[in-house]
Parts: structure tokens; sequence; C-alpha cells
């Protein structure tokens, strides 16, 4: 079933009408912002509750939508016509803007050190309080930086240390290495006392010398030969 339809009108119970104006006050409010956000318009609710509390929503500004309002209202009745308000508002919101550069390139000619003459001297000292400000703010940084660098150069040389001192190692571990190779006797082969071999003195002795394995016929013919 729908929700039935109820009578407009005050509602005499204290607590009812109380929570009947908390719902439709969140439901009025979400309303509203949704009508801002969909379709891009300027919007400014104003609710005062029995009790006299304000509750207000404004995607722009409650102020800035009343004026707003009161030059559309006050240039309607001059000329009769809403756009001409609207073009009058947006001129001054123009203006507003140029004035508003004008000033922030003032100011930032003023803190390069141009256009000083026609200030006063209260002027000059809130520029002097923002330069001191700036410049130690600019200090803290570079200090921060630098001692990153330091850090970071500090770590980078034990870095080099290490690999300094594991070269170092390595070329004294070579170096006893060597020293080693050089303290071992040489090995040497000592020829001397032997007798040098040679075919002709190998046959002599063989042959002065009696094999029982040959014949008496057989001795002969090798002497012979």
């Amino acid at each position: 079933m729908g929700r039935g339809k109820i009578e407009i009108k005050r509602i005499e119970n204290t607590t009812n009408r109380q929570v009947t104006f908390c719902k439709r006050r969140n439901g009025l409010l979400k309303k509203a912002y949704e009508l801002s956000v969909l379709c891009d318009a300027e919007v400014a609710l104003i609710v005062f509750s029995t009790r006299g509390r304000l509750y207000e929503y404004a995607n722009n500004s409650v102020k800035a939508t009343i004026e707003r309002y009161k030059k559309a209202c006050t240039d309607t009745t001059n000329t009769g016509t809403v756009s001409e308000a609207n073009s009058q508002y947006y001129q001054q919101e123009a203006s507003k803007l140029r004035q508003q550069i004008t000033n922030l390139q003032n100011s930032n000619r003023n803190l390069l050190g141009e256009s000083l003459s026609t200030m006063s001297l209260r002027d000059l000292k809130q520029l002097e309080g923002r330069l001191e400000k700036g410049i130690n703010k600019i200090r803290i940084k570079k200090n921060e930086l630098l001692f990153a660098e330091i850090e970071y150069m500090q770590k980078r040389e034990m870095e080099l240390q290490n690999d300094n001192m594991y070269l170092r190692n390595k070329i004294a571990e070579n170096e006893r290495a060597q020293q080693q190779m050089n303290m071992l006797p040489a090995a040497t082969t000592d020829y001397e006392g032997v007798p040098q071999f040679d075919s002709r003195n190998f046959l002599q002795v063989s042959l002065m010398e009696p094999n029982h394995h040959y014949s008496r016929q057989q001795q002969t013919a090798l002497q012979l030969g």
C-alpha cells in the first residue's frame, strides 16, 4: 500500500510536530543540495524552528545570494528585466576579480622590491615581515636539503671505504699466497751420476755377459757379427 495523504495543517502534538520538523527539514535540505548540483543553480535556504534555531544551506554563500537577490529585485523594479540585473551582477563580479588581480600583481612587484615609493611605513613593515617569514622558510628548506645531501655523501663514503677495505684484503691474500708459493722447495730432477744411454755400450755389456739361455753357437755368431 502506498503512503496515505495527510492533512496539511498544524500538528498539535508537540512531540509529533518536532519529529516531523526534523524529517521534513532534512528532506528540504537534501532537495536544495540536489537542485544546486544537478541544475547548477545558486541555492540559499534559511529555516528557523519554533524555538528560534537557525538552519541554512547555500552552495555559494547565504549572504552573497541574499545580496544578489536584493540587487535583482531592485534592478527588476527599476528596469523591469531580470537579464539586465544578472548582467550588472556579473559585471560587478568581473570588476572585483580584476581588482583582486591588480592587487596580487602589485603585491608581487612589492615582493620583488619594485613600486615601493607609494607604500606607507606600515605597509613597508608588513612587507618586511612577509619577506622575513619567506626567507626563514627558504632557509629551513635549504638546510633540510643540505642535511639530506650530507647524509647521502656520508653513506656513499662509507660504501667506498668498505669497497676499498675489501680490495685491500684481496690484495693481501694474493700476496700471502704468492709468498707461500715462493717458499716451497723447487722440484728439480738431478740426473748427475747416471750414465747416459748408449746403444753401443748396452750391446757390448750384453755381449760380455754370458747368457745361459743362448747356445754356444749363438754366442759365437753374435761375437763374429
